[in-house]
């Protein structure tokens, strides 16, 4: 019996349990820092679901979805962090 995938179901609950733990604090946080900082772990979450079920199920697509979420939470992060420094995302 292989220990791999009951390995990944229990990251895979453990990443859900925290994106639901960073959902209410996006919804709950009282200032814009703490729901930016949601919304990172939120996708970061999101990502490593993503690549717990490709290691699991062997589907090469979670990866490259995985891939996509990584690179948009980025850039999204970026942009968040620049508009609270200075109210303008360009300038």
């Amino acid at each position: 019996m292989s220990v791999l995938p009951w390995a990944c179901l229990a990251a895979m609950l453990c990443f859900a349990l925290a994106m639901i733990l960073a959902t209410l604090r996006l919804l709950r946080g009282p200032q814009a820092q703490d729901r930016v900082l949601a919304l990172d772990t939120l996708y970061m979450n999101a990502m490593l679901l993503l690549m717990a079920m490709a290691i699991r199920y062997g589907e090469v697509l979670y990866f490259e979805a995985a891939l996509v979420i990584a690179l948009l939470g980025f850039v999204g992060s970026i942009a968040l962090a620049k508009f609270l420094l200075r109210g303008e995302v360009i300038e």
